[in-house]
């Protein structure tokens, strides 16, 4: 499985290294663009969910800078509904010519393992772009209920004790969150009861009022009450440790060999799309992500900025799919 280090800071060299690669692998794409007129109008970029959010705000971050570049305006279409199933399902119809791109999020990958008729298949239906954003997870407790629980091991043993009693939550039934405490569960051998919410909010809301004493939850929904101390964090999913929590360790440090749970956004257009385009417009947003003022900005809504070329992406696309695909299978997991 491809790795990814969302933390990693480069040195100079490196990150000059890191601009020059995209710019290099796009040159023959602009050129192809440029020969045939792509882009002589506006291109659409389609997010499936609703506006405010982490993806939507990293969608229109890039979107500007990309509308910049190629000298065309990048429009963002917010097509909320189904976890983004019925937005992927009507980009993955569309034409393939390089006007309609969809920021792609783990939601909207994962959703044809939970619903039927989801319309798409991410592994055949899309071309991967390029990787644009990493969103890290965090598990916290309520201090309050759990004040000796103050690390992985102990939630292990606390909740080993009272005989899967413990209840926890997650923005609901098949969120990210949800899948990955799952997975920590079956390598810890433990068990939690989960108990799901409608959305980040209302979770995180009883969390700290203590209906329900732990959750799986977004970094970036979590992350004010983690600072105010109404929530405790206790392990990040990601591999590497957060630098907005330094001295939280991954679940991979708390023995947890191997475990990997990073939410991710990335551009993908319908299949078919010429690849000189995409080479181009991984080119394009390789660069984008270079610029620090463009790091910061995704940085300052809870994500972090992450390139990966087109091919890289691919395998991220089928290695978290197929993965976390497994869980729910295994778990008997369907949407609400």
């Amino acid at each position: 499985m491809q790795k990814r280090n969302p933390f990693f800071a480069p040195t100079r060299r490196q990150a000059l290294a890191l601009a020059a690669a995209p710019l290099m692998a796009g040159l023959a794409g602009s050129a192809f663009a440029q020969q045939n007129g792509w882009p002589d109008k506006m291109v659409r970029l389609v997010v499936p969910f609703p506006a405010g959010g982490p993806t939507d705000t990293s969608s229109r971050i890039v979107a500007q800078r990309l509308g910049e570049r190629l000298k065309q305006m990048v429009v963002v279409d917010n097509r909320p509904g189904a976890s983004g199933s019925i937005a992927a399902a009507q980009v993955a119809k569309g034409p393939a010519d390089g006007y309609t791109l969809m920021m792609l999020a783990t939601p909207t990958l994962l959703a044809p393992h939970l619903f039927r008729k989801a319309g798409y298949d991410v592994t055949r239906d899309f071309a991967p772009i390029a990787l644009v954003y990493d969103l890290p997870i965090v598990v916290v407790v309520n201090p309050t209920l759990m004040p000796q629980v103050t690390d992985l091991q102990k939630l292990v043993a606390y909740a080993k004790e009272r005989k899967g009693l413990v209840n926890y939550t997650s923005a609901g039934t098949g969120s990210f969150g949800h899948l990955s405490m799952e997975l920590l569960k079956q390598m810890g051998d433990f068990d939690m009861m989960h108990v799901p919410y409608k959305g980040s909010a209302p979770a995180i809301t009883d969390t700290i009022g203590g209906q329900v004493p732990v959750m799986f939850a977004d970094l970036i929904a979590a992350l004010p009450h983690i600072q105010s101390g109404k929530l405790r964090a206790i392990a990040v999913g990601s591999p590497q440790r957060v630098s907005i929590l330094p001295d939280v360790k991954t679940a991979a440090e708390q023995g947890f060999k191997g475990y990997e749970a990073v939410a991710w956004g990335g551009l993908v257009a319908p299949a078919g799309t010429p690849q000189a385009i995409v080479d181009r417009l991984a080119s394009e947003v390789g660069q984008i992500l270079a610029e620090k003022q463009t790091q910061d900005k995704i940085m300052g809504v809870g994500a972090y900025a992450r390139y990966l070329p087109p091919a890289k992406m691919g395998e991220l696309i089928a290695d978290d799919y197929r993965k976390w695909g497994q869980i729910i299978r295994d778990k008997g997991i369907a949407s609400e």
